[in-house]
């Protein structure tokens, strides 16, 4: 520490921070790219370098997501292959056909906005900002620890330092952080064929797109027709996106359940320290795998676990609504269903990128009840029809629950006894009526009560119950 009583605790780290990120130290930087699973390239490493040095500088709160941003487009540039001006036309004619074949099966709102073809960088880069919202209570809970840590573990001449650089230090670990993030999802970017294929709506409000050069790479080795493929793939993507221009209320709903589930993730702060204090930069393997294996991240409480089951019964609905409208609207595609047992296989699968997110917010994103999800959706439409299966998605109290999806015929049975049951309540009110009716003078033909009628009485025939619906016991009716 320096003898100058002027300077302050934080410009010590400052300087301390800017000695390393300008390579005046023994830990070499493309070590601490590789303990944080970042690639040992060495552009990379230069533009990690800077953006450390621009955390160290910059002062204010929150994490510059920006980074982030910068490091995924830059992956999802580096493999970019241009599209043809006829693979161009052919997916946009495959989202025109799409369109008119999911117009005879669904009842869901179509999109104000058309489709889109991105490529690799823009996906990454118009998907950041919903990604950086999922992975942004973790990425503070990892800063606040890695402070917590260094301010219990620090001897106690540095505790001056220590405290008045957590800023500092936030700063910092937010910045790796990101980069961490801008990774993943520049290497989703090279997996992902659509902006709903992870099953989340992470573009704009009621947008549909397609990848072509991904959706390409997932046709390779099918032997099946391109053509048959874009289709089924541009369905699949449309009704995604209508679906939830249909549901306005879904996209707030799912996004605000994964957040609410981030929040509760803390980081362990033992393993954390227990590594900070063994850390060699010489041989940083061990923080590697540390982070590559989730075990900074503790089991998840029972309020998390209760979250997770509600967030995969969401995603679940959603997927395998999407599986059904999808074989109904692609029925006439001879190998359609080829096409779609490779979807199925593929999300259960999920890609590398996909596994390093689930590791670095300690979420899956593919949902674990998609088939029986599927098969409840499919018996709603043999019972009730399209229109009542899409109806369910008009208000979050009437959609399916997990119980539905265990037991689908119960579903079926309070669906199709709705209308009986709304006869019976009419029934009774009428019968409740008219037992009043008897022991008070009658009303006229034209509604008006005869001389003699006190006013401000009891309800007169004709007044309905305020609330208008059925009894508690009886569902609401689908699509209503």
């Amino acid at each position: 520490m320096t003898d100058d009583p002027q300077r302050e605790p934080e410009d010590e780290f400052r300087d301390m921070l800017r000695q390393f990120l300008s390579g005046d130290s023994d830990i070499d930087p493309s070590q601490l790219a590789g303990a944080a699973g970042l690639p040992d390239d060495p552009a990379f490493i230069a533009r990690l370098m800077g953006q450390l040095q621009n955390a160290v500088n910059r002062s204010g709160d929150g994490i510059d997501w920006t980074v982030a941003t910068e490091q995924a487009t830059a992956v999802g540039t580096q493999s970019a292959v241009p599209t043809s001006p006829a693979d161009a036309a052919a997916l946009e004619q495959a989202f025109h056909v799409a369109a008119l074949w999911l117009d005879d099966v669904t009842y869901v709102s179509e999109l104000t906005v058309a489709p889109r073809l991105l490529t690799r960088a823009e996906w990454a880069r118009l998907s950041m900002p919903v990604w950086s919202q999922l992975a942004e209570p973790v990425a503070e809970s990892i800063a606040e620890s890695l402070t917590t840590v260094l301010r219990e573990q620090a001897p106690e001449e540095m505790q001056a330092l220590i405290a008045g650089a957590s800023e500092v230090m936030r700063s910092v670990g937010g910045t790796l952080f990101a980069m961490q993030l801008g990774q993943v999802v520049g290497q989703l970017s090279t997996e992902v064929v659509s902006g709903g294929d992870v099953g989340i709506p992470l573009l704009d409000d009621q947008q549909a797109a397609i990848l072509p050069q991904n959706v390409d790479a997932f046709g390779e080795g099918l032997d099946i027709d391109r053509d048959q493929v874009q289709l089924y793939l541009a369905v699949r993507e449309l009704a995604h996106a209508r679906l939830f221009r249909h549901a306005r209320w879904l996209r707030l709903h799912l996004i605000s359940s994964i957040r609410e589930f981030a929040q509760g993730i803390t980081i362990d702060t033992s393993r954390l320290e227990e590594l900070t204090v063994g850390f060699d930069p010489a041989n940083p393997e061990q923080l590697q795998e540390a982070l590559a294996s989730g075990a900074l991240i503790p089991p998840k409480s029972d309020e998390q676990l209760a979250a997770l089951a509600r967030l995969e019964t969401t995603l679940a609905l959603i997927e395998g609504w999407v599986d059904v409208v999808t074989a109904q609207a692609t029925a006439r595609l001879p190998r359609s269903g080829a096409v779609a047992e490779t979807v199925r296989r593929r999300r259960a699968a999920g890609g590398p990128a996909e596994s390093a997110f689930s590791t670095l917010v300690g979420l899956e994103l593919r949902p674990r009840r998609l088939r029986e999800a599927a098969a409840m959706w499919s018996a709603v439409t043999d019972a009730v029809g399209a229109e009542g299966r899409d109806g369910l998605w008009a208000h979050p109290d009437i959609v399916p629950t997990s119980a539905d999806i265990d037991d689908p015929q119960a579903l079926v049975a309070r669906l199709t006894a709705t209308e009986p049951a709304f006869d019976d309540v009419d029934q009774a009110i009428e019968a409740l009526l008219a037992d009043e009716g008897a022991d008070r003078p009658r009303e006229g033909l034209d509604g008006s009560a005869d001389e003699g009628d006190a006013p401000g009485g009891d309800a007169t025939d004709g007044d309905a119950p305020t609330d208008g619906g059925p009894s508690p016991d009886a569902p609401s009716s689908p699509g209503r």
